[in-house]
């Protein structure tokens, strides 16, 4: 009797062993990365000070220095979802609220139910005339409240006034000059 060649078996073995380095290199490159990470509680403390010049700078009306500073916290940790809703309020006071929400949902990115960023999003979105929007994000905010609280309050209150009436500034047509 002849013996069957052992090739067929070596080349399953070498088909799977492939598929097998791969998924193994996937599983620690995804463990490293995940470990890497930091939990939200653990902003870096650089971050957590710039934040606090940039709410007093803020506070004390000066918007460019508030700016400056909020934007170096989200650079030393982006994690820093305070920042985020601190220069959207930046923004809102700047009457930008585009970019305003552009800003909380950089915040929302990375807490979803962060009710005070909800809050600034539809307030935001009220001043740019997306009210239906803006009540979808107050429905959000009563269901993870479950019942009354002050940013729901905030939040109908505004949709309540419903968005900032703009007139087009009318402007005379010049007269000819007469020869």
């Amino acid at each position: 009797m002849l013996a069957k060649p052992a090739v067929p078996r070596l080349e399953t073995i070498m088909r799977f062993s492939t598929v097998a380095v791969a998924a193994a290199l996937t599983v620690v490159s995804v463990s490293t990365s995940l470990s890497g990470q930091r939990p939200d509680t653990q902003i870096d403390a650089r971050s957590l000070q710039l934040l606090a010049q940039g709410r007093s700078l803020k506070a004390a009306g000066n918007l460019d220095g508030a700016t400056d500073m909020l934007e170096t916290a989200v650079a030393v940790d982006p994690r820093n979802r305070a920042a985020f809703v601190e220069l959207g309020r930046v923004a809102e006071a700047r009457e930008l609220p585009g970019k305003a929400i552009r800003l909380y949902r950089e915040a929302l990115l990375l807490e979803p139910n962060d009710v005070t960023a909800l809050q600034g999003q539809g307030s935001a979105l009220v001043m740019k005339g997306a009210v239906v929007r803006a009540r979808d994000n107050l429905a959000k905010i009563r269901t993870i409240c479950k019942g009354q609280c002050p940013e729901a309050v905030q939040l109908a209150a505004i949709i309540a006034k419903g968005p900032p009436i703009t007139t087009a500034q009318v402007v005379k047509p010049a007269t000819p000059a007469k020869d």
